[in-house]
């Protein structure tokens, strides 16, 4: 944890943190909106924890989290070895709405780091959805992503966009 991280712990969250991730997300309405559509549903929390791409190996999921005490402040979903050996994916990293722009946002991606390079990963990927672009993309430039020129059509239900591939090395 970087110097001057307070009482913040991280650590994996399992299925007891249901509840903290879901009243987390529930947070940033607007982040769900930008990117399904709609307000959070009662079951994203689980979602965020679970769910993994066609084909991947749940075990190379891992989901942690920043906590203040007893809240969660933040979270972050981590896919290592996706899509490629040596590639650790950021599926989601999110601060609690009332606390974002105070370096959270940071401290939990140097965990994030910790955990892929721990797995021998030399690559952080991550995709920005085009409806969340405005927000996304600043935070990720300062930590050092880029684009690499990917781009892919996205779909959730109504909403069609696109995602851009960004990555940065570990």
């Amino acid at each position: 944890m970087p110097a001057g991280a307070g009482s913040f712990v991280v650590r994996a969250l399992g299925a007891d943190d249901v509840d903290a991730l879901q009243g987390l997300l529930e947070t940033v309405p607007d982040y769900a909106e930008r990117i399904t559509g709609y307000p959070p549903g009662p079951s994203d929390g689980l979602s965020a924890l679970v769910s993994v791409p066609d084909g991947f190996d749940p075990a190379g999921k891992y989901g942690i989290g920043l906590w203040d005490g007893e809240s969660l402040v933040a979270f972050a979903d981590v896919l290592l070895g996706y899509p490629a050996p040596t590639t650790a994916y950021v599926g989601l990293l999110v601060v609690r709405g009332d606390r974002q722009g105070s370096g959270l946002g940071r401290v939990l991606h140097e965990a994030v780091v910790s955990l892929a390079a721990d797995a021998r990963a030399d690559r952080l990927r991550l995709g920005i959805v085009a409806t969340n672009a405005v927000g996304a993309e600043p935070f990720w430039r300062a930590l050092g992503y880029a684009p690499t020129g990917e781009r892919k059509p996205y779909r959730y239900d109504g909403l069609e966009s696109t995602v851009a591939l960004w990555d940065r090395a570990v």
